[in-house]
């Protein structure tokens, strides 16, 4: 199999020319009332462009989350404490669900959207890496309970909270503060 080419200088600034006007759009419109047509005009590119790279309206959905999730993961690889490495476990574990819960609640029409669409490889391996992160702070701060039962309990109650959002049936502060306490009743007196 051949290697693949390196991306090309004015091929990676239209691509991220184009997730980042498709972000600001969806997040100020909401994705349904976007057009394809409207996201290569902001982003200084033919429409052509825009489904050369990304192939179809959901798949530029699907790419604007994953650069979202995937700047979360980066952020627990290598982001100050507590999120980010050399902060105790208990003050990881409530810090990742605190900002796993902003990244879903910020954006809930897009991560609506996101779920409404087929997901493809990329987000599992998202989910693995959160899940294998949040299993292990789990065993360390609390042995006694199951990791990963608890792990893929957690991420599913702040998952979840996308679609009231997006019916406007909640409000995002109260998730958040909501996540933050059950963080924190795990955790106990530690963090």
């Amino acid at each position: 199999m051949p290697d693949a080419r390196p991306e090309r200088a004015d091929a990676a600034r239209n691509r991220r020319a184009i997730l980042a006007a498709a972000q600001r759009l969806f997040t100020e419109h909401g994705p349904d009332r976007v057009s394809v047509d409207q996201i290569a005009a902001a982003a200084g590119v033919g429409k052509a462009t825009v489904f050369h790279r990304f192939g179809s309206r959901n798949e530029l959905v699907r790419a604007v989350v994953y650069e979202q999730a995937n700047a979360l993961r980066q952020a627990v690889l290598d982001a100050p404490p507590p999120l980010g490495p050399g902060a105790p476990a208990d003050a990881r574990l409530v810090a990742f669900l605190v900002a796993f819960a902003h990244l879903i609640v910020d954006h809930p029409a897009l991560t609506a959207a996101y779920d409404a669409s087929d997901a493809d490889g990329r987000a599992d391996d998202l989910h693995g890496f959160w899940y294998d992160h949040l299993s292990a702070l789990i065993t360390e701060v609390r042995p006694d309970m199951d990791p990963d039962g608890t792990a893929v309990l957690l991420l599913a109650m702040v998952a979840g909270a996308a679609r009231p959002l997006a019916a406007g049936g909640a409000r995002a502060g109260r998730i958040v503060d909501s996540v933050e306490a059950v963080a924190r009743s795990i955790v106990g007196d530690r963090a």
